[in-house]
């Protein structure tokens, strides 16, 4: 019988590709959901859980991502200072108007592996206010959502 090992994807041999998303009226779990899994690379046949199989991704028009029922004016942020009583709740709406980009970081990052290898698979997202990025020379593919 033919010795049959399982294949192990190794991080040197991995080519990476970039993507761009643009989250204009796209639902914001179902748009964290498919960039997740790009950047993990659970799209490709040579996905192993324990490595870095996964593409970079570029999501532009972040201000513009779409959320169902009562989000924008319900769903909070939260973050503490470290201090006593130093809570601090910033609703959607706050959060589109100072930093739109992180309510798309904050999605897919709860979505990605904890520890090292979900530091390292969050690198390799950019999100970015507006349709413009740095990143052209990258030459991007659009990313169907």
């Amino acid at each position: 019988m033919k010795n049959r090992r399982t294949y192990q994807a190794k991080k040197e041999t991995q080519k990476r590709k970039w993507h761009v998303v643009d989250a204009k009226d796209k639902t914001l779990g179902r748009l964290s959901v498919k960039v997740a899994n790009v950047l993990r690379g659970k799209n490709k046949v040579e996905f192993t859980p324990h490595v870095d199989t996964g593409d970079f991704v570029i999501v532009i028009n972040a201000e513009k991502v779409a959320v169902t029922g009562k989000k924008e004016s319900d769903k909070t942020y939260f973050s503490h200072s470290g201090y006593p009583g130093g809570d601090r709740l910033l609703p959607l709406k706050d959060m589109r108007k100072r930093k739109p980009e992180d309510i798309i970081k904050h999605s897919i990052r709860g979505m990605l592996p904890k520890g090292r290898l979900g530091d390292k698979i969050f690198g390799k997202l950019k999100v970015y206010k507006g349709d413009a990025h740095p990143h052209k020379a990258q030459n991007p593919k659009e990313l169907k959502i």
